[in-house]
């Protein structure tokens, strides 16, 4: 006769009062963790209890059962009904649903319910967010029933977003979390499969290059032009915005980048009008300028407009209230939010006030002209006062002159060839194209050593300005050599102060730190001068020495060519600019120049990438990039190179030593293709095979996103089964 199978009996499910219940000693879970017991008692109120508790029965010293029962698992869920009852929104006696034990240890059943869990995934998370909003539940709603911020909410519905064929992935874990988020930075599925199937066919899949794939060609949100047109602008225009939900974007991307270079040139068309409303005779307006675009043009000498007595009230009101405030904070160790933004909207108004608009002669001014163009911070800049060659009066010749000594404007544009190109000047010698070749360590293309040396001329004017002594002796040394050695006979003493401009430049070369204080100092300088040259001569006599020297050292320094140019070799003019450079101690690094992927290094051969890597980090973490293609090994270069000071070999001082490697920590810097597997952190719950159990936040067991950005003390997600 074949033996029959056991048959399994189910523990008794049955309702106690909860007024017959209380806790055991034998729940295994003693430090506390997951949601808050008050955020638990607000679920159970909406929802009611979701899962039983397991009880056993409490016995007297004889065995026999006493009527009350033990609550060895789910604690905190007994926790929150107590909290209930004592707000009288539970009766005393209410039934509870209670599973009762009989058989086992009370210790092993509590073990077993938290440890044989079955723990939520991510991505189930993400698509319940999604199923709730697409219910009808607002992003507000689903953040206040489940206790997390509206930031959170939105992170999850922005990454159940994500192309189902990359949530696919996620789900088999061939991507982790880290990447599944740099995918939502672009909403356009088809985009992030191209970018997924292009990480298929490279070890680089770092989030950060996931990142830059789906951002390129677009405009950062911090970029001069967004700022200039305002980005609310921009959306109303039916522009959209790319947004990382999961890490600083400063603002995002804007997409459309044809519709910002339209919004761009309509606005700088618009104010262009008004501009040209005050009698100028032409204007110029581009988004920016290359360096130097005033040179060979007379600027026309302006009077501050003196201040109207409603002005003057309005900036006294405004001082008053900036000291007032500033006395009252005086000894405080840190100003409130609200009193520093006034504080700074007050110095914004004061400074405002004091730089007096200049008036100009009416004559002049219908002859001059004016350039605009867009601000690093993105405002409008507007430089008045500049005339043009062919627009200057005709020169009138003293009787007896001999000769034509028509004033030479060769060296200058006679024409504006179109917007933003008025004073390029580029010699018209197209410049040898950038090597392809990624083999060997090749020299750097001639473009590029001509934009890196005009960076080295432009910091290496403002040095010599800053130190009389060597640009003394930098002119003396010019004087020697057309003195003595009879390097110019036309003349018993020629002495030119010629102002190379630059052919190649690379972008934002005007707004370098170098530049804007050369431009701040020929300003301040030109303040000094009389507006008229026939007075000049008692004007410099009537300047103390300290005035001279500067201005000495200024003009001295606003002649220094170190430029190479690939048309034009001067090996012996770039060694004296070596010596220049010396004497100076120029250092380019701290003058604000940093190997980009734009600027540099995505321009010169991997073989130089890594050269450059291993300099300032160390030969390990060259070989740790080697594999990379040039792209992403420029990309992850130049944020290994950032802050480490290091300088290519044209923009090196001799004699000035190199910055030490400093070692990297591979590891540490997450340099391989493994990236981070975890970003959701899960509190191990009470009970088995619910995503609601003893603080559970319903998310698999990763790492945790940062659900405090951007909602700073938000509690951790919990649901009502607890």
């Amino acid at each position: 006769m074949p033996k029959s199978n056991l048959k399994l009996t189910l523990s008794v499910s049955r309702d106690i009062p909860f007024d017959k219940l209380v806790l055991s000693q034998s729940n295994v879970r003693r430090i506390k963790a997951g949601v808050g017991i008050e955020n638990l008692a607000e679920d159970i109120a909406r929802r009611t209890l979701l899962q039983s508790l397991t009880v056993r029965a409490v016995v007297d010293a004889d065995g026999n059962e006493t009527g009350m029962f033990e609550v060895p698992s789910g604690g905190r869920r007994y926790r929150a009904l107590e909290l209930l009852v004592k707000r009288k929104q539970l009766p005393r006696n209410a039934p509870v649903p209670c599973i009762v034990r009989t058989a086992g240890d009370a210790e092993e059943d509590s073990l077993a319910e938290n440890i044989q869990r079955a723990p939520l995934h991510p991505l189930d998370q993400f698509r319940a967010f999604l199923a709730l909003r697409e219910k009808g539940q607002s992003e507000e709603e689903i953040a206040a029933h489940q206790f997390v911020s509206v930031a959170v909410v939105k992170q999850r519905l922005k990454l159940a977003s994500v192309s189902t064929k990359i949530l696919d992935a996620y789900a088999e874990d061939e991507i982790t979390l880290d990447q599944l988020m740099a995918f939502t930075v672009n909403g356009d599925h088809e985009r992030q499969e191209q970018v997924f199937e292009r990480l298929a066919g490279t070890h680089d899949r770092q989030p950060y290059a996931i990142r830059r794939m789906l951002t390129e060609g677009a405009v950062r949100a911090s970029d001069k032009r967004a700022r200039f047109i305002d980005t609310e602008g921009y959306i109303e225009a039916g522009g959209s915005i790319m947004r990382d939900l999961f890490q600083g974007d400063d603002g995002g991307w804007l997409q459309d980048v044809g519709l910002v270079d339209l919004m761009v040139a309509e606005r700088l068309r618009e104010e262009a009008m008004k501009v040209q409303a005050e009698g100028w005779r032409w204007i110029d307006a581009a988004p920016d300028f290359p360096y130097g675009h005033t040179y060979g043009l007379r600027q026309l000498r302006g009077t501050p407009v003196e201040i109207t007595t409603e002005e003057q009230a309005t900036r006294d009101a405004l001082q008053a209230e900036f000291d007032a405030l500033t006395d009252e904070y005086e000894n405080a160790p840190e100003l409130p939010d609200e009193v520093d933004e006034r504080l700074g909207e007050l110095e914004t108004a004061i400074e405002a006030l004091d730089q007096r608009p200049l008036a100009f002669d009416a004559d002049e001014v219908a002859r001059a002209g004016a350039f605009m163009s867009i601000a690093p911070d993105g405002s409008l800049r507007i430089e008045r006062g500049f005339v043009r060659p062919e627009d200057e009066l005709p020169v009138e010749l003293e009787a007896g002159a001999i000769g034509d000594d028509t004033a030479d404007s060769s060296n200058v544009d006679d024409t504006i060839v179109g917007a933003g190109q008025h004073g390029s000047t580029d010699n018209g010698i197209e410049p040898a194209a950038e090597p392809e070749e990624e083999e060997g360590l090749r020299p750097i293309p001639d473009r590029l050593m001509s934009e890196l040396t005009a960076h080295r001329t432009i910091a290496l004017r403002d040095a010599v300005a800053q130190s009389p002594a060597v640009a003394f002796r930098a002119c003396l040394h010019a004087l020697v050599l057309r003195l003595f050695y009879r390097y110019a006979l036309d003349s018993c003493l020629e002495l030119e102060a010629k102002h190379v401009g630059f052919g190649q430049q690379a972008p934002g070369l005007g707004d370098t730190v170098s530049a804007r204080a050369i431009d701040a100092r020929h300003q301040a300088l030109a303040d000094l001068l009389p507006a008229q040259p026939e007075a000049l001569w008692e004007a410099l006599g009537d300047m103390d020495d300290g005035q001279k020297q500067s201005l000495f050292a200024h003009c001295t320094a606003c002649t220094v060519n170190a430029t190479f140019e690939a048309y034009n070799r001067r090996p012996r003019a770039l060694g004296h600019a070596d010596q220049l450079a010396a004497a100076v101690d120029l250092d380019m690094a701290a003058a604000g120049w940093t190997p980009t992927a734009d600027g540099f290094l995505g321009r010169v051969t991997k073989a130089r990438i890594l050269q450059a890597v291993a300099e300032a980090k160390g030969e390990r973490a060259a070989e740790s990039i080697a594999h990379l293609k040039k792209g992403d090994m420029a990309a992850r270069a130049a944020v290994l190179l950032e802050g480490t000071g290091w300088l290519p070999e044209p923009l090196r001082t001799p004699g000035r030593p190199l910055p030490s490697p400093v070692a990297l920590d591979i590891e540490a810097d997450s340099l391989t293709d493994e990236g981070s597997d975890a970003v959701i952190a899960v509190e191990p719950e009470s009970e088995v095979g619910t995503a609601a159990e003893d603080g559970t936040r319903s998310v698999a067991d990763e790492e945790p996103i940062d659900d405090t950005a951007g909602a700073e003390g938000d509690t951790p997600f919990a649901v009502a089964a607890e």
